[in-house]
């Protein structure tokens, strides 16, 4: 079997990513027929024509799309065995990382994480951003630099993941709420009233399932999209918030937080970052910075 051009991939890493073999050829500094040949090539090769005419266009066939993003990621990490390899000078390194996290990490750990990037690199800026779900795009087209989070079926599979620490989750009420005084068991939880969090709005939890076996059920009285509105909720009411121990903790001062009188259910909250950003040195140091601040993984 006689060895693939290898170079094809560059052409077909250009071609998918431009979809037009004039567009293509410019990029690559060709000349259209040149570019044209070359995807000729490319579908012989491949047995698949990969961009097909339609209208005055060309769309990728079901085969290109499947090659896109290995291909792209074939090229990017062919182009970084071949770069020079330069040592991290932290103390000039001038760069943005974005960093897309669970609502309450910032609060929780953001002061240690921004203590450190500022002591080490104090060109670095740190630009934090909500996180609406779980989908991995914002990693793979890059506007994400580093993601927190639990890993999930959302989760792409290239995505690579870094344990960070394991957290359960509390009930938390207002001072004053009925449930400061006496034994808390499980039937007393479940008779309160209760607010919910869910991105999606959805109205059973792992909370839910884990009362499930005992016979139990919350009555959910209101559903909100993050843990930080949920304890506002609860701060001004006699309803009864769940939320992850650690994630919450710089959010629920002068509240009421007490374990749960049942098997809580635990998560381990991961970093999440894409493959082409593995040998990345400033990214690995900023990794190795947001492990640091996250503290032993428990």
């Amino acid at each position: 079997m006689s060895m693939p051009d290898l170079n094809l991939l560059i052409t077909l890493d250009v071609l998918l990513a431009e979809g037009s073999v004039a567009r293509a050829a410019k990029r690559l500094r060709l000349s259209p027929s040149a570019m044209s040949r070359s995807l000729a090539r490319l579908r012989e090769t491949t047995g698949d024509p990969l961009l097909v005419r339609a209208g005055r266009g060309l769309v990728p066939t079901p085969r290109a799309l499947e090659l896109r993003e290995p291909v792209a990621r074939l090229v990017q990490e062919a182009r970084g065995v071949l770069r020079p390899a330069e040592a991290l000078d932290l103390a000039r390194l001038v760069r943005t990382f974005t960093l897309r996290t669970s609502e309450g990490f910032a609060e929780a750990f953001g002061p240690r994480l921004i203590a450190r990037v500022g002591q080490d690199a104090p060109g670095v800026r740190l630009c934090f951003v909500q996180k609406p779900d779980k989908d991995s795009a914002s990693l793979r087209d890059g506007t994400v630099d580093l993601e927190t989070g639990v890993v999930g079926q959302a989760t792409g599979p290239e995505v690579r993941a870094q344990a960070l620490f394991r957290d359960r989750f509390i009930g938390v009420v207002r001072a004053g709420h009925p449930l400061n005084l006496g034994q808390i068991t499980s039937e007393r939880y479940a008779a309160g009233d209760h607010v919910g969090v869910s991105r999606r709005g959805l109205e059973r939890g792992p909370v839910d399932e884990a009362l499930q076996p005992l016979g139990l059920e919350r009555r959910i009285a209101v559903i909100v999209g993050g843990f930080s509105t949920a304890l506002a909720l609860a701060r001004q009411s006699d309803l009864i918030a769940s939320v992850p121990e650690r994630h919450t903790a710089c959010l629920r001062a002068g509240l009421f937080s007490f374990p749960l009188p049942f098997a809580a259910p635990e998560i381990t909250v991961a970093l999440l970052w894409h493959p082409r950003l593995d040998a990345d040195p400033a990214h690995r140091w900023l990794r190795g910075c947001v492990q640091d601040a996250c503290g032993s993984v428990r």
